[in-house]
């Protein structure tokens, strides 16, 4: 498949919870929470796959397909009209790249996932070799519905810079946090993830 998956509007049509990025907690915002609509950006969100099917529950994620994922194009184009409303609807977008992580029993790496991550560019142009990133982390909060990453909430109030009620989530909305409103920096974001998506280029061009 092509490096560049450009996607319609009507992928993000889906029967799920809504995917809920909170307001930036600090004053002034951070300059990616929201996004500039007319910046070049590379934006990466990835979180447990068991809450991802929250948000998209018509998609199947078993058998692991080539790049990109059917569910990854269409996790892309929701968190894309999330952040952007639909004045960025024209705006081109492109997957990059998508992280996938094995279960692994007794040492042994079965044949499906239980944590996924995809990478797509907003208005970054084909010649930009390191352009801003910015990351999203979808964090489980239900204690009862959210596969080995449930815990009620625990995980969530332990990482993120604001204090998280699961009530507010649990069967209504999907937390999805920007690193700006995490306690962990973040510092080596733009490097790792840039990287990845350049190593993906070269695969796709063998």
């Amino acid at each position: 498949m092509q490096m560049s998956n450009l996607i319609s509007e009507q992928s993000a049509v889906h029967n799920g919870l809504e995917l809920y990025i909170p307001p930036c907690i600090h004053h002034p915002p951070h300059c990616f929470h929201p996004p500039p609509l007319d910046k070049p950006l590379r934006i990466r969100i990835q979180g447990p796959l068991e809450t991802i099917q929250k948000l998209l529950p018509n998609e199947s994620w078993h058998p692991i397909k080539p790049f990109p994922q059917p569910g990854g194009l269409k996790l892309a184009n929701l968190t894309h009209q999330r952040l952007y409303g639909q004045e960025g609807g024209n705006a081109a977008l492109a997957v990059r790249d998508e992280y996938l992580a094995w279960v692994i029993e007794s040492g042994i790496p079965q044949d499906r996932i239980d944590y996924y991550g995809v990478t797509f560019d907003h208005l970054v142009s084909k010649d930009t070799l390191s352009p801003e990133v910015l990351v999203i982390n979808i964090i489980e909060v239900d204690d009862y519905n959210g596969g080995i990453y449930a815990d009620g909430g625990k995980f969530a109030n332990e990482v993120l810079s604001f204090s998280v009620d699961p009530i507010e989530y649990t069967g209504r909305k999907v937390l999805a946090v920007p690193r700006c409103c995490q306690k962990k920096r973040g510092t080596q974001d733009r490097k790792l993830i840039n990287g990845q998506v350049e190593e993906r280029d070269i695969e796709l061009r063998t």
